[in-house]
């Protein structure tokens, strides 16, 4: 009862939802493969039981030009613009309430903007080519991400890998095993990434028992479990 003796019950403020985890795809670097990674990692995790909301923060849109041409909605996917991005902590609690448990992040490959992105997510996936140019591309976003306290929270995974056995990317990530920076498994170059792109699927929708979706399930586990469990 309420303290008036209205006789009416007071009202209560719904719970609020748990937080979605936020993955953000990110390195200050174009041509990684960032998008095609954020794309299949994204369906990945929602054949793997997340409700996923994919968010384009890179002004080329690829991942939404890739969102146009799906025609099934296990992912929900939008485009942010640059001067949404300070919203993100709002976006967040929306995304929320609509039942998101996971945000995938699709961040833009140059340094504008990054930091309030990269200080919401909960894990930060860093995709280089094994090459030493790639790796040190790499080190603005390291860098950043240290400064904003991330430190544990992110891994760099080998992507676009040339054929296996590649004493170059052995190499490579043994170095990045050693600091304990490297997302497990390495993602090798294989043309059903791309074509799986092209036609507004992740790869393991266009290609399920490849050896590329195997590698795309294998890495979301491992991100999974990296991430924590968020709550309300």
């Amino acid at each position: 009862m309420d303290p008036q003796g209205s006789g009416h019950e007071p009202e209560v403020a719904p719970p609020r939802s748990a937080r979605p985890r936020v993955l953000a795809v990110a390195v200050q670097k174009g041509g990684t493969g960032k998008t095609t990674l954020a794309a299949s990692l994204a369906v990945a995790a929602a054949e793997a039981g997340e409700r996923v909301t994919a968010l384009d923060l890179d002004p080329q849109g690829s991942l939404a030009g890739w969102a146009a041409t799906r025609e099934t909605d296990t992912v929900a996917i939008d485009r942010l613009q640059p001067w949404e991005i300070g919203q993100l902590p709002e976006i967040l609690d929306i995304l929320a309430q609509q039942g998101t448990t996971l945000v995938v992040l699709d961040t833009a490959g140059s340094s504008a903007g990054l930091a309030p992105t990269l200080k919401e997510a909960d894990f930060v996936l860093m995709p280089v080519r094994p090459s030493r140019l790639d790796i040190v591309a790499a080190r603005p976003t390291l860098q950043a991400l240290i400064g904003l306290g991330l430190r544990g929270r992110f891994a760099l995974v080998l992507n676009q890998c040339p054929p296996l056995p590649s004493p170059r990317t052995s190499a490579y990530a043994a170095q990045l095993r050693a600091l304990g920076v490297l997302a497990e498994p390495g993602i090798n170059h294989r043309v059903d990434h791309q074509d799986a792109l092209a036609v507004g699927l992740g790869v393991t929708e266009y290609a399920p028992a490849s050896p590329a979706a195997e590698e795309i399930r294998a890495l979301w586990a491992w991100i999974d479990a990296k991430m924590p469990v968020t709550t309300g």
